[in-house]
């Protein structure tokens, strides 16, 4: 006997109701299985110093720039307290930025700690110029009485006489962990963590920027390597540095006192190096055949 229209319909029901959650079995498998793994975010490039069991991070470029300032007070032969007043001062300032613009206190400041052409610190020009910057505010914090016996922000207001006095404290332990590293007292101290370099690097550039920080040095070059004589803690404050700079200067490892830092591990490592020299090795891209 033939199935009547209403027989039709109850049948057809089920089927199409297994054919739905058929497909929608397959969308969510799809999805959720067969889909590929997205590639996570690369780790945000940083350079961490740690003292006391506390680390502190900033970008590499201003890591590097807090790198220049302590290796300029090494240079002059300052201590280090003097790098840490110089460090947290442009942390407060400029937030270790070259600025070239100042605000409304200032309108004519400049550069990393905001120095003013019109209050004697010289032409904006040579302002904006970080190893004259860093070397004016040494030469005026050599002239405040017993500043390495002050608070902190007590010898940072007498030479900047900021409109926020009391502002230059709230960097002290930050300024103090990249200082102590970047003068040498701390080994082993900063670390960087970078992706891998997209440009070789040059070592005539390396050398370059030490010795505008730090002044002529006994280095030599072979090859991608510059070895920079050194001991103690101006080997350690030189290595560092490099440390600070690997992303602008491409640099691949830095090596000295039985450590070595590599861009592969962002970390110092036991290795067999020289105690009286820092090695630094410069990447180079591999040319296409």
């Amino acid at each position: 006997m033939p199935l009547n229209s209403s027989s039709r319909r109850t049948g057809f029901l089920p089927v199409l109701a297994l054919i739905v959650l058929f497909l929608v079995a397959v969308t969510v498998y799809a999805v959720s299985v067969l889909r590929e793994p997205e590639d996570e975010p690369p780790a945000a490039a940083e350079c961490t110093a740690t003292a006391d069991g506390v680390q502190y991070s900033l970008t590499p470029g201003r890591a590097a720039t807090a790198a220049l300032i302590a290796g300029i007070s090494v240079e002059r032969g300052m201590p280090p307290r003097a790098a840490s007043i110089a460090i947290a001062t442009a942390i407060q300032e400029s937030g270790l930025r070259n600025l070239d613009y100042g605000d409304e206190a200032g309108p004519d400041s400049r550069g990393l700690f905001q120095q003013r052409p019109s209050q004697g610190w010289g032409s904006e020009e040579q302002i904006m110029d970080p190893v004259y910057a860093s070397n004016a505010f040494y030469n005026a914090l050599e002239k405040v009485p017993d500043y390495l016996n002050l608070p902190l922000t007590v010898a940072a207001q007498t030479v900047q006489r900021s409109a926020f006095p009391d502002a230059y404290a709230d960097h002290e332990p930050e300024a103090r962990a990249f200082a102590s590293a970047l003068t040498g007292q701390s080994p082993a101290s900063l670390t960087c963590t970078l992706g891998p370099p997209s440009t070789s690097g040059s070592p005539d550039a390396v050398l370059a920027s030490l010795t505008a920080v730090y002044g002529p040095v006994d280095a030599t070059v072979e090859g991608n390597r510059i070895t920079v004589a050194g001991t103690g803690s101006y080997g350690w404050s030189v290595a560092q540095w490099a440390v600070a700079n690997a992303e602008a200067l491409s640099l691949d490892s830095v090596a000295f006192d039985k450590q070595r830092w590599t861009r592969a591990t962002g970390t110092w490592d036991p290795a067999p190096t020289s105690d009286n020299a820092v090695v630094m090795t410069v990447f180079e891209v591999a040319e296409q055949s």
